[in-house]
């Protein structure tokens, strides 16, 4: 291949208008974002050289055989390739020899960086100058996934930079490849924040986003022998293009130290550990709108008089860097492991300093827009603070704080702020995901945050007290156990004599005095004179028998049992929730029921007012425009316009040509293309190699017992026992073939969850290596699964498993991404799955399990051992333990299913009890794959059926229900 030299284009300087446009310069709304997108391109044509230096490129002539996506000239794709070129020589980061791959993505990413940038600065400019009211979403997870393809797909330029690549001599999809994934999330909650961050910009309403800057992420996960193994995240090893740190934006926070009252009568937090917060921003497009909003990311470190000089030069070097060393750790990793007292204090710096920064942040911008006159009352005016789960909570302590500490306001008129201000949504029914905290724990790192709860936790008590009959003294004590933030802590000095009245007094027991007399553990009487009791003396002490000479006597069996311990005392995040924020909100119907019913059943007879649904979305650009292009292309034409990219309502159009077999024709194809691409990639990344004609089965999610993966499992080890019991003519007219493949992150401490890794690993291992099974059944583990596999999955999916026990999964948004995509769903009535089996019909979504209604009764039926197992599901577990899978003793795992108590036993997710409804299922799932047309036919009424569960109606949602915003388009 011819290679070609080129360098930056010569210019003398760069113009001030440049500078203004990139946001360098200062300037008003009238010099930016005025102009088309291209024309926003072309002034990057002419860049400063102050040194010339060549390096060499590829020559790739221009194919003209290609379809572009965008309509563009030829002067688009030299202005972009003018500031691609620009940016590897100016803005390195690699050496100038050579414009490899890493280096063409980086200089790409900064060119398309500059766009952004000009929307970024209208767009804030502009709120600023019409002092708007704006959401600000909290969360510790925002899991973006590669961000090159998303942005120059909103900004209609993804054609332009074909071409430009291309002539540069890279092709775009080999450079977008070389983003890593930003690790800044876990699973569908980091997901599903990002996915409303595209759809706030997109829909043009004031929004910021807020986490948290990880240096690491959670993990990467390699698979080995073993099973899952972590390492540390390399995501930001080479630097992140997207990024813009502002040293000028940083706000202390504080950890430890003492409160005292003032000469004022007011309470101070002195003293302690101080770190500091800096800011570093994300731009976040919108599509087919200059609206570009930001994702602002703290990072955290400590003051440069922090480090110890005089101890480094002494040698002690760990000391002298311990301070600098405690404030950055802080964004290492998302989720650090808790078992420790040092994880948990870990995680809790984490929160608060997402808390403490954002807040601060956010009250300064109101400060500033306010001008002269702040007038804190219209704070909530134009400000709303949504929290993402229990994780920002401490926004409404730190919110009291900051306004009565530092802005001097009244108790009630912070609380009468705070609750107008900040609104909550739950994300699980999980008790253990509730998060409830050591008070000791937060007494010693946050102490004024604790006095302010402890405050908070007592004006709850007034309203529970005021609510509920004094005179049932058993229910108002039932109500304080389950609505306290404060739990298993005394109540305070203003209630408890009250309680001391109402508690009913009791009985005295009567015992005989022949009993008395007898009794061995008879209290000497008090002796009226002195009123002490009479001791026991050294002589009597020493009549007792010697520990080796005891007898069974009357004394020894009626020995006084352990003292109780007493419980811990915790802060219940969730309550707290609740009772700070004006709205509480679910995430799918069945699970907002759920909250009111069950979690919060006691809150939501009080201030029912408080609760909403808001099911959950996910974006249609990224998760089916941008990831499934050729199936976005046969929808657009079938339905006549790209107008269901935004409405995506239009996509219900498709039901009125399921028949059609053109349509059916074209549709197999695209999802045959796709798993072509997936037969690659699992080759490439597993080693394993699968066939293209076989059903694509995929589960791929957090691994977590409740998720059920090991349900999904099992059946793969029960269908691959009745193929070796037969022979081959019969299992080929038996079974259809499968690809099952999984994904998911188990957490580094959650013992079970790996294990069952381990296992489908080890199942994977004999399965795919038995020749008398061949392609019928192939079983895949893809490793480190994140948002960029699920890009290459979803689109290649057929069936698609969400097998949650029902009542249990808040939502779930990747089965929403399978329906867009033409996946037809197996899955219990759980989460989100109840709404889309609604929408795509009953009749094109595969259904199994248990209701959520009968879970509790099922439970307590195996409590009483009336559990009695299929006995399919008993010779799946014997098929385990035989050691078919290899020597690994999984006595443990299969001993979790078994048993009727016990923590680790009586299978609290419900696998055996739903595993005879699963596989009868799976063969009804065989019996339609047969049916190729009927199977087509499902899969275009899902992708037709999947309309409402886009992001952007949940965002118009949230923006009329509880944040009280309006969109406001850029002209």
């Amino acid at each position: 291949m011819a290679v070609s030299q080129f360098s930056a284009a010569t210019s003398t300087g760069r113009s001030e208008a440049l500078l203004t446009r990139s946001g360098l310069l200062g300037g008003g709304l009238g010099s930016r974002g005025s102009k088309s997108k291209v024309l926003l391109m072309r002034t990057w044509i002419s860049r400063p050289v102050t040194v010339r230096r060549s390096f060499s490129v590829n020559s790739v002539s221009s194919d003209s055989k290609q379809t572009l996506k965008d309509p563009i000239t030829q002067e688009d794709a030299a202005s972009i390739a003018s500031s691609i070129k620009y940016h590897a020589e100016f803005t390195p980061l690699f050496s100038p020899e050579r414009f490899d791959l890493p280096k063409a993505f980086f200089a790409t990413a900064q060119s398309v960086r500059d766009a952004l940038i000009i929307n970024w600065n209208a767009t804030y400019d502009y709120y600023e100058k019409l002092n708007v009211k704006q959401a600000y979403y909290l969360s510790m997870e925002f899991l973006q996934g590669r961000a090159l393809l998303n942005a120059i797909g909103n900004l209609e330029l993804t054609g332009a930079y074909a071409e430009a690549l291309r002539n540069l001599g890279h092709k775009l999809e080999h450079v977008a490849i070389q983003e890593p994934d930003a690790a800044l999330g876990n699973g569908g909650l980091g997901r599903l924040a990002s996915c409303f961050l595209d759809s706030l910009a997109t829909l043009n309403y004031p929004a910021w986003g807020y986490g948290l800057r990880y240096k690491y992420g959670l993990f990467k996960q390699r698979i080995t022998k073993d099973g899952q193994e972590e390492v540390a995240e390399d995501w930001l090893e080479m630097g992140n293009p997207w990024e813009i740190v502002r040293n000028d934006v940083s706000y202390p926070v504080k950890f430890y130290g003492k409160v005292a009252s003032g000469s004022d009568g007011k309470r101070h937090w002195i003293g302690g550990e101080d770190i500091k917060a800096v800011a570093c921003d994300v731009p976040i497009p919108g599509y087919k709108t200059k609206t570009t909003i930001n994702l602002r990311l703290w990072s955290t470190k400590a003051v440069s008089e922090d480090f110890d000089l005089n101890a480094f030069n002494a040698g002690e070097h760990s000391k002298a860097y311990e301070a600098l060393a405690n404030a950055e750790k802080i964004c290492y990793i998302l989720y650090p492991g808790d078992e420790s007292m040092e994880g948990k204090v870990l995680r809790l710096k984490q929160q608060y300093t997402l808390c403490s920064a954002s807040l601060q942040d956010i009250i300064a911008r109101f400060e500033r827009r306010s001008g002269a006159n702040v007038r804190w009352e219209e704070f909530p005016e134009k400000v709303a603070v949504q929290m993402n789960d229990t994780h920002p909570t401490l926004c409404i302590p730190e919110l009291m704080r900051i306004l009565i500490d530092l802005k001097g306001l009244s108790w009630k008129e912070a609380w009468n702020i705070t609750q107008r201000t900040v609104a909550y949504t739950n994300h699980t029914v999980l008790p253990e995901a509730l998060e409830k905290w050591s008070l000791e724990l937060m007494q010693k790192l946050l102490p004024r945050h604790v006095e302010i709860i402890e405050m908070i936790d007592e004006e709850l008590i007034h309203t529970i007290v005021s609510e509920y009959d004094t005179a049932d003294y058993e229910l108002l004590e039932k109500k304080l156990k389950e609505m306290r933030i404060l739990e298993n802590v005394d109540l305070p000095s203003a209630f408890a004599d009250l309680f001391v009245k109402l508690k009913p007094k009791e009985s005295p027991v009567v015992v005989p005095s022949e009993e008395l007399e007898n009794s061995e553990d008879a209290v000497e009487p008090i002796d009226e004179e002195d009123g002490s009791e009479k001791k026991v003396t050294q002589e009597t002490e020493m009549e007792l028998p010697e520990p080796s000479e005891k007898k069974v006597t009357q004394e020894t069996e009626m020995e006084l049992p352990e003292p109780v311990p007493e419980p811990p005392k915790r802060v219940h995040m969730a309550n707290l929730c609740v009772v700070g924020g004006h709205a509480v909100n679910g995430v799918a119907e069945i699970h907002s029921e759920i909250v009111k019913d069950e979690v919060f059943n006691a809150f939501f007879k009080l201030w029912p007012e408080k609760f909403q649904n808001k099911t959950n979305g996910v974006t249609p650009r990224r998760w089916i425009h941008f990831c499934n292009p050729e199936l976005s292309k046969i929808v657009t034409d079938r339905i006549g316009s790209e107008d269901w990219v935004l409405n995506t309502e239009k996509l219900a159009d498709l039901r009125k040509f399921t028949d059609n077999e053109d349509l059916q024709t074209q549709w197999r194809a695209a999802k045959r293309n796709n798993k072509l691409k997936v037969v690659s990639f699992l080759k490439e990344r597993t080693g394993y190699s699968v066939s293209p004609d076989a059903m694509f089965d995929i589960q791929v999610k957090r691994i977590h017992e409740y998720k059920r993966q090991l349900l999904n499992i099992l059946g793969i080890v029960y269908r691959y026992k009745k193929m070796k019991e037969m022979s081959v003519a019969e299992r080929k007219s038996k079974f259809v073939p499968r690809v099952c493949i999984f994904g998911g992150k188990a957490f580094s401490t959650y013992v079970q969850a790996k294990r069952i890794v381990k296992f489908i690993t080890d199942v994977g291992a004999t399965v795919n290596h038995d020749p008398e099974i061949g392609d019928l059944l192939k079983v895949v583990f893809v490793p480190d699964y994140n948002v960029s596999v699920a890009e290459l999955l979803i689109p290649a999916s057929e069936l698609s498993q969400h097998i949650s026990t029902a009542g249990m999964e808040a939502s779930g948004t990747s089965n929403m991404k399978f329906a867009m995509n033409g996946c037809i769903l197996i899955g219990t009535l759980d989460g989100a799955n109840v709404e889309i089996r609604q929408e795509v019909g009953v009749e094109n979504f595969f259904l199994f399990g248990a209701k959520a209604h009968e879970i509790a009764g099922l439970r307590k039926q195996r409590a009483e051992g009336k559990f009695v197992p299929d006995p399919r599901f008993e010779e799946v577990k014997e098929f385990v333990r035989s050691g078919v899978f290899g020597s690994y003793n999984y006595d443990e795992l299969i001993g979790s299913l078994e048993g009727n108590e016990g923590f680790g036993c009586a299978d609290y997710f419900l696998v055996g009890e739903d595993f005879p409804s699963y596989i009868e299922c799976q063969e009804k799932v065989d019996e339609a794959y047969r049916d190729r047309k009927r199977w087509t036919r499902m899969s275009i009424l899902n992708t037709a059926g999947s309309y409402k569960f886009s992001s952007d109606r949940t965002i118009h949602e949230y923006a009329k229900d509880i944040w009280n915003i309006e969109p406001v388009k850029l002209l």
